[in-house]
């Protein structure tokens, strides 16, 4: 199978891009995760042509002329997970729900610690907007472990507005 990167500089730092011949497969926002991605997969070699069309979007994305992304996927996942992340699919762009609310949508509403699971193993944040999955308090909680500055980034850019508004992170 043919699978490589490209690094885009993003607004919010360096993003990791890797596809294969399927799809976009890996969005990769910190760099101390694509170290221990890059061991596990150390053929991957970088392949801007490959990875042209995802940064592309991305780019749009960040310049705000892109609010949903028209990408193939290639992604492994549990049958659970697909539900989950295909909820966050139907999360409007710079809207939000929280983990009750996405378990409610797939049908599972006992399911809420499942959800958040699912959330934080995402391999396409920003793609799959798990960036938009937040606490029932409306608080930033768990996103990718405890890195909820990255996901207040991600919401102000889409124009959420908090309850408790700071200034603004990006730019």
């Amino acid at each position: 199978m043919i699978m490589g990167y490209d690094t885009y500089n993003s607004p919010i730092g360096v993003i990791r891009v890797v596809v294969d011949e399927i799809g976009v497969r890996k969005i990769e926002l910190f760099e101390e995760d694509w170290e221990g991605y890059a061991k596990l997969h150390q053929g991957l070699e970088e392949n801007k042509e490959l990875c042209r069309e995802a940064i592309v979007q991305l780019d749009e994305y960040f310049a705000g002329a892109r609010k949903e992304f028209e990408l193939p996927l290639s992604i492994e996942a549990t049958q659970f997970r697909r539900k989950v992340w295909n909820a966050l699919l139907d999360i409007p762009y710079g809207e939000t729900r929280n983990y009750l609310q996405i378990a409610e949508a797939i049908g599972n509403p006992k399911a809420v610690r499942a959800v958040g699971q699912a959330n934080r193993v995402n391999p396409l944040p920003i793609i799959i907007p798990c960036h938009r999955v937040i606490g029932k308090s409306g608080d930033l909680v768990g996103y990718a472990g405890n890195r909820t500055p990255i996901q207040r980034l991600l919401l102000e850019h889409e124009g959420h507005v908090f309850n408790n508004p700071q200034s603004s992170m990006l730019k």
